[in-house]
């Protein structure tokens, strides 16, 4: 009875063992998902970058699309209205 009750301790500890080490193997989808990232420098074509490129005249710039930007609201915003006025009117006559 003893010498059973020593096999079966041994063979539950080699199962054990056996379900430890296969749970612990990485399996062979884990190991094909990895990800490679491959570094490179930015691609530029010829006209993307200037050789006289200077933060002063892009300040310049930037100021002068932003007066774009807020003139072309204000036109906007007037056209609108005009707009407006043109669609009571015709509203008012049945149009």
């Amino acid at each position: 009875m003893i010498n059973r009750a020593i096999t079966l301790a041994t063979a539950a500890t080699a199962a054990t063992v056996c379900l430890s080490m296969i749970a612990a193997t990485p399996d062979a989808q884990a190991v094909a998902r990895r990800t490679v990232t491959v570094k490179h420098p930015p691609i530029t074509n010829q006209g993307d970058v200037s050789e006289s490129w200077s933060a002063q005249q892009n300040v310049i710039e930037s100021k002068q699309y932003e007066r774009l930007l807020q003139t072309n609201q204000t036109k906007e915003e007037a056209l609108q209205a005009a707009l407006a006025g043109v669609r009571a009117a015709s509203a008012e006559v049945g149009g």
